[in-house]
């Protein structure tokens, strides 16, 4: 399995924003995610950290049905 690459929260929302996700809402220190298709990828609740912890990230990742590899390209 590849090493997770550490990323900001920023980071990551703009990585998703590759692949569809657009903002819903933002409340505080975490925005919504969501793809125009939901029936494949479902909704993504991103903090604005400066760093994510790799769970976190391993979750966001998989909820969005990417591997860490097709990530490690959007960034």
């Amino acid at each position: 399995m590849p090493k997770l690459p550490v990323v900001s929260g920023k980071e990551a929302i703009k990585a998703f924003g590759k692949l569809g996700y657009r903002e819903v809402r933002a409340k505080g220190s975490h925005v919504r995610l969501r793809h125009p298709n939901p029936t494949s990828h479902k909704p993504l609740t991103v903090s604005l950290h400066k760093v994510l912890g790799p769970g976190l990230l391993r979750k966001l990742m998989r909820d969005a049905a990417i591997s860490p590899k097709d990530f490690q390209k959007l960034l």
